[in-house]
C-alpha cells in the first residue's frame, strides 16, 4: 500500500556549487510512504506526514547552507569551544567562499555536488530513521517551481529574525513582477533577474573590514578588493561570510523581501520617473511582498 502527500513542504535553503558561488533554491518536496496497515488501517496517519515528516525536512535542508563535503574545493574545521565551523569552499579564479557559523547552520551532503539527487538520498536516510515500523520505503520527489517569466536564485540572513532566517547563508528561487502604470514590464523584470542571477545580497550595515572577521587559514590572505565581509550576532550565535564582491550586491536595508520589493520599487522609479511603480517580490514559493514607488 501507498500513502502520498504533495506538496508537502518547500525546502528554501543554499548551496555550493563551484561554477556558480552560492546558489539560493526553493524545491518544492513531494512524499509517497510503502508501508503495511497499521492498526488504524493507515500507512501513517496524514497529519503525523504533515507536522512529524515536513518538521524532519525543514529540520535537516531547510533556511541552512548544503555543503558538497566529498567536494576538492570543501574544507570544515571544527571549534570545539563554541560549537561553531569555519566552511571553506576554494573555488578556482579567486571566487572563494569561507563561513564562520554555528553548526546548525549547515547541511553536510556526502557527494561531491549538490544537487536534487544528493538531497534526496540525504533526506531519506533522515527520514528513514523516524518512521514507524510498518513503513517500508520512502520515495521523495524535489521538483522546482514551474515559472514561466523571469525569476532569480538569491541568498540573504536577517539578523534581527528570532527564527532560522537569521542564518547568514539561506536562500530561495522567486519570481519577479514588475508592473508600470499597472501593466506588466517583462524586460525590466529580465533586467533586474538577470543583474540578481546566483548573487548574495547582503545589508550595508552588516560589513566589516575582513580583518576584523574570524577567518580560518584558507582565508587569511584574501584582500578588500576581492572579496567583501559580513558579520553579525543573533540569537543562535555568530554568523560570519567572506564573499567575493562580484558575486554581492549591497543594499541599505535589511533584506527581507519587504525591503527588497521596496528597494527594486525606488530603483526602478529613479528610471521611471512620471510613471508609476509596482514590483512584487516573491520569497521562495507562494509568498512575498508588494513595493510601490
Amino acid at each position: 500500500m501507498q500513502l502520498f502527500v504533495n506538496d508537502l513542504t518547500v525546502i528554501d535553503f543554499s548551496y555550493l556549487c563551484p561554477q556558480r558561488g552560492m546558489v539560493g533554491e526553493s524545491w518544492i518536496v513531494d512524499i509517497i510512504l510503502d508501508g503495511r496497515l497499521n492498526e488504524q488501517s493507515m500507512v501513517l496517519d496524514f497529519g503525523r506526514v504533515k507536522k512529524q515528516i515536513k518538521r524532519i525536512i525543514d529540520g535537516a535542508v531547510d533556511h541552512k547552507l548544503a555543503v558538497p563535503t566529498e567536494h576538492a574545493y570543501t574544507g570544515v574545521v571544527h571549534n570545539d569551544l563554541h560549537d561553531t565551523l569555519w566552511v571553506d569552499f576554494m573555488r578556482p579564479n579567486g571566487g572563494s567562499i569561507h563561513l564562520y557559523c554555528p553548526a546548525d547552520a549547515f547541511a553536510f551532503i556526502d557527494a561531491e555536488a549538490v544537487t536534487m539527487s544528493s538531497i534526496t538520498e540525504y533526506l531519506r536516510a533522515v527520514i528513514k530513521r523516524e518512521l514507524p515500523e510498518n513503513v517500508d520505503a520512502i520515495q521523495l520527489q524535489l521538483r522546482a517551481e514551474e515559472i514561466p517569466g523571469a525569476f532569480y536564485h538569491y541568498t540573504h540572513g536577517l539578523k534581527k529574525h528570532d527564527g532560522n532566517c537569521q542564518r547568514i547563508a539561506h536562500g530561495h528561487r522567486s519570481r519577479l513582477y514588475v508592473a508600470i502604470n499597472g501593466q506588466r514590464d517583462q524586460a525590466l523584470e529580465q533586467q533586474w533577474a538577470d543583474t540578481w542571477r546566483d548573487i548574495y545580497l547582503g545589508s550595508q550595515d552588516d560589513v566589516v573590514p575582513l580583518s576584523q572577521l574570524q577567518r580560518s587559514q584558507q582565508a587569511q590572505q584574501l584582500s578588500e578588493e576581492s572579496h567583501i565581509g559580513y558579520s553579525y550576532r543573533a540569537d543562535q550565535g555568530l554568523f560570519e561570510l567572506i564573499m567575493p564582491r562580484s558575486e554581492n550586491y549591497l543594499i541599505p536595508t535589511d533584506s527581507t523581501v519587504e525591503c527588497i520589493a521596496a528597494y527594486l520599487a525606488q530603483q526602478i522609479k529613479r528610471e521611471h520617473p512620471h510613471e508609476q511603480v509596482q514590483v512584487t517580490g516573491f520569497e521562495g514559493v507562494g509568498k512575498g511582498a508588494i513595493g510601490y514607488a
